[in-house]
């Protein structure tokens, strides 16, 4: 089989265009990870696939069926390692083979310990060249979610705040309707069609009263489940969320006291009521939520949530993005800040992030950070 020649920066063109692709299913594949899959064959592209939603077909199934014969000698671009296990579906790493595919280029190695570079081997030992780590950053933070849900047995969080200048979400008593700007509300539904999962606390609905969809034209479809910390079940039921239960999955975290006592009821209307051990103070630890989600499958977690729930992800540190929005306005010490206490007492103790993008929203500034240890 010939090999098809070379060259870095060809490469590095073909597998960008295979994480553009990856890219536009963030938030609709979980568990499985966003795949994108680029087959190029005489130096032209026979062939493109991502994950699909729901997780199936893979990102290498549908380039190939759409290459076709054009895909025997060609070179297929992969963001993630091609699985070489049996699934739902036949290893990918053998249908490239029998494809006939000359040589593959891989951006990152799955972690997933039924793949985990065996996907490599299998291609290798039936003759097929591969390049490995090719842009494997950017393919590592497109699948932060997938990654972390394999090796730390927790989804990524992305912690959104929508302030004024000085921090604040709403006056004193309570009113924080809207800080924010249109277009800043609208970046804000972007966001959760691009995470499995918005998660909130009971005090934010109690207090707004929420929906918590996607409200964009041509991605309704992409609404996150809807998830609510309330260790003690009180979530009203003719609130919106549990109104609209039947239609956008809502999830009730709660204690295994409150499930006996009330779980019935929320079943009924068609929400799904996650019981946990609780904690010490009779609530519930965040970080055993995260690991409850996790094996469900969830890989992308947005926190749109009050002061509380803010707080105790960035206590737990398990804050691994964050989203916000600043608006041009101050409310001064009347206002409710965005967080409440962390016990932060020495400035070593901060939990710091750096500013990877900044981006310009009507009359507000949306500042997006990562956490500086990943």
């Amino acid at each position: 089989m010939a090999i098809p020649k070379t060259d870095a920066s060809t490469d590095m063109r073909h597998m960008r265009a295979a994480l553009g692709l990856a890219s536009r299913v963030l938030g609709q594949v979980a568990p499985n990870p966003a795949v994108g899959c680029v087959i190029v064959g005489e130096g032209r592209v026979v062939g493109r696939g991502h994950t699909m939603p729901g997780g199936r077909p893979h990102a290498e199934t549908e380039a190939l069926r759409q290459a076709g014969e054009a895909a025997r000698g060609a070179t297929a671009y992969v963001t993630l390692e091609p699985c070489s296990h049996h699934g739902r579906t036949a290893p990918c790493a053998d249908a490239l083979i029998e494809a006939g595919i000359s040589r593959v280029v891989v951006a990152l190695t799955d972690p997933d310990p039924r793949v985990s570079g065996r996907g490599i081997a299998r291609l290798r030992n039936a003759g097929v060249s591969v390049t490995e780590n090719v842009l494997e950053a950017a393919a590592r933070e497109i699948n932060e979610g997938f990654l972390r849900r394999v090796t730390e047995g927790r989804p990524m969080v992305t912690l959104k705040l929508a302030t004024t200048l000085d921090g604040m979400i709403a006056a004193f008593g309570g009113d924080s309707q809207w800080i924010t700007g249109e277009e800043a509300r609208r970046y804000g539904h972007l966001l959760r069609a691009r995470h499995d999962a918005v998660l909130t606390g009971i005090g934010t609905v109690l207090a707004d009263d929420p929906v918590l969809n996607c409200r964009i034209d041509g991605l309704d479809h992409a609404s996150p489940v809807r998830i609510v910390l309330d260790s003690n079940l009180r979530t009203p039921l003719d609130s919106k969320l549990v109104r609209g239960a039947a239609q956008l999955p809502l999830w009730l975290v709660t204690t295994e006291a409150a499930a006996r006592a009330h779980g019935r009821r929320f079943e009924a209307a068609g929400v799904d009521v996650l019981a946990l051990e609780a904690n010490e103070g009779g609530g519930i630890d965040v970080q055993a939520v995260l690991a409850a989600l996790a094996s469900r499958g969830i890989t992308r977690v947005l926190a749109e949530s009050g002061r509380a729930v803010a707080g105790s992800l960035l206590r737990a540190d398990l804050v691994d993005r964050v989203a916000w929005f600043r608006a041009p306005a101050v409310m001064g010490g009347d206002g409710l800040t965005a967080l409440e206490s962390l016990g932060v007492v020495k400035v070593s103790a901060l939990r710091r992030f750096h500013c990877v993008e900044t981006v310009r929203l009507g009359q507000d500034v949306l500042e997006t950070y990562r956490r500086t240890t990943y």
